[in-house]
């Protein structure tokens, strides 16, 4: 099982410089993979938890791909119906190449009814949106561009995109109970997770713990189990949702170096 790292292009921690050892330090600490968010327009319901400056993620992963050799690059998510599905095609096919194929295609839907509404889209037909970008962008790259899908969502409509359109499922932020019940209820659907990453000092007892929140110890276990689980790479989202972390990126690497440090994957 291999790991990445969510890491923040956006909010008023954020400069090119930050981006830059962000990825220098995901890459330095052998993660393989870095992914980044999307967000075209940021309104006020955006501007809460993903303030400007926000990178965009294509041009940022670009940017990225030259400075770095090995890791690979991705988005999680992007934001399927905010853009034509052919300008799509060809970013991606384009970074694909560029990058020596390390491009990993992270998708969703969308949350953002005001973002929807600045940009002229539908909000009610995302979902329908999403599934005819994503029939338009498999036929455009046809069987000379490989880039892997990743239909991100906890949804059950997610989960049926993921086995129609997707390489994995990419679930988001989940707790471990409710990771292990869908793994059950479809045990052959790959999936690769977000799950958050807090190192405490003390073990969190809550029942309703994410993944990834707690204790080295409870963080490493919920790494095995994952494993367990068949999971094929496990993302690590060190960001909470307030907008001043992007300030103290220092204590995400710390974390980052924990776990990197710690864990193996089980033999």
């Amino acid at each position: 099982m291999r790991l990445g790292v969510n890491l923040p292009n956006f909010g008023p921690g954020t400069d090119p410089g930050v981006l830059r050892e962000w990825a220098r330090t995901v890459e330095g600490l052998g993660y393989d993979l870095l992914m980044v968010s999307d967000h075209v327009a940021v309104t006020p319901d955006v501007a809460e938890r993903y303030p400007e400056p926000f990178y965009e993620p294509f041009t940022t992963l670009s940017w990225l791909a030259g400075m770095t050799s090995r890791v690979r690059l991705g988005t999680t998510v992007l934001v399927v119906p905010y853009r034509h599905p052919l300008v799509v095609a060809r970013m991606t096919a384009n970074l694909q190449q560029l990058s020596g194929g390390r491009l990993v295609l992270g998708v969703g839907v969308g949350w953002s009814r005001q973002e929807f509404e600045v940009l002229g889209v539908p909000f009610a037909q995302r979902g329908r949106l999403t599934d005819d970008h994503l029939a338009t962008l498999r036929d455009a790259w046809g069987d000379e561009t490989a880039v892997p899908v990743w239909v991100g969502g906890n949804s059950e409509a997610a989960i049926r995109r993921a086995k129609r359109f997707g390489d994995a499922w990419h679930p988001l932020r989940g707790t471990l109970p409710w990771l292990r019940s869908t793994r059950r209820a479809h045990p052959d659907l790959p999936f690769a997770p977000r799950i958050a990453l807090r190192l405490t000092t003390t073990p969190v007892d809550d029942p309703d713990r994410l993944a990834g929140t707690g204790t080295l110890d409870q963080i490493l276990d919920d790494l095995d189990q994952l494993h367990g689980l068949g999971a094929d790479t496990v993302l690590l989202d060190p960001y909470h949702g307030d907008p001043e972390e992007t300030r103290r990126p220092h204590t995400a690497w710390r974390a980052l170096t924990a776990v990197a440090t710690n864990w193996s994957t089980p033999s």
